[in-house]
């Protein structure tokens, strides 16, 4: 005989996957918390793997919060960023970096952006998604309804948010322009005429010019980024708004952009 009715297990189970969803976010906030202490680099600094108290000793961190970091490692485990295994012969456990982790650490992390994907000012926009759902298309977004403006807006005015997406932009093109160059190169043979639309300070732009020389880089964006791109390259920059006009090129490169 079945020690639970057949209903009453599958409102248990539903009960499981509410709290699995509602919970979700402490996965994102505990990615943040190695981000913001610098767990990945503490263990890199040991060659990849270390200790609970290697890793005490290389992050800033209060002595009472050591067995809550204890925790917080385990739900970093659990979730695939960090690998754990038995130290033989302790009690200790070692932690290791993984594919995801060492994203973390090197000169092409992508910690900028993902710093950006988690902080107040993206969290706090989808906390309005219901609320959106009950306005009139096209306006306002969830970014809006949250501060008051929209994103781009709000980056003109405000220096620590508009370097917060620059930093993240650079940190993600860095990273995936490399393998896409070396994957599918290929694609851009022929071109003597780019144009990259809202391509930010020039990362991709700078990339596949270092590549293909013969090719002139032109990169679009509007002037509070554009007075921010880096000097003495050999890609232009120019002041524009994609929603007006965008130069003619032989080929128009779009990157993280449609959502736009």
């Amino acid at each position: 005989m079945a020690l639970i009715h057949s209903t009453n297990q599958a409102l248990l189970d539903g009960q499981l996957n509410l709290l699995d969803n509602t919970f979700g976010y402490i996965k994102s906030m505990a990615l943040k918390a190695a981000l913001d202490l610098r767990i990945a680099d503490a263990i890199d600094h040991h060659g990849g793997a270390a200790t609970l108290t290697q890793i005490v000793d290389r992050v800033t961190l209060h002595r009472s919060k050591i067995p809550s970091l204890r925790r917080l490692m385990r739900v970093l485990t659990v979730s695939g960023v960090f690998g754990v295994q038995p130290v033989e012969g302790s009690s200790e456990l070692l932690y290791a970096l993984t594919p995801t982790s060492r994203l973390q650490v090197g000169p092409r992390n992508l910690v900028p952006i993902t710093t950006m994907s988690l902080s107040p000012y993206f969290v706090a926009s989808y906390l309005e998604l219901g609320t959106w759902f009950q306005q009139e298309l096209p306006e306002p977004c969830i970014f809006k309804l949250a501060h008051g403006e929209p994103l781009w807006k709000l980056a003109e005015h405000d220096a620590s948010f508009d370097a917060l997406i620059n930093d993240g932009m650079v940190s993600d093109t860095s990273f995936i322009m490399d393998i896409a160059i070396k994957e599918s190169g290929g694609v851009f043979q022929g071109i003597t005429l780019l144009i990259d639309v809202a391509g930010g300070l020039g990362a991709a732009a700078q990339v596949i010019s270092k590549e293909f020389p013969h090719v002139e880089y032109t990169v679009l964006d509007l002037d509070h980024v554009i007075t921010k791109a880096p000097t003495g390259t050999n890609v232009n920059y120019i002041t524009g708004d994609m929603f007006d006009s965008i130069p003619p090129a032989n080929a128009i490169f779009l990157k993280w952009i449609l959502h736009d």
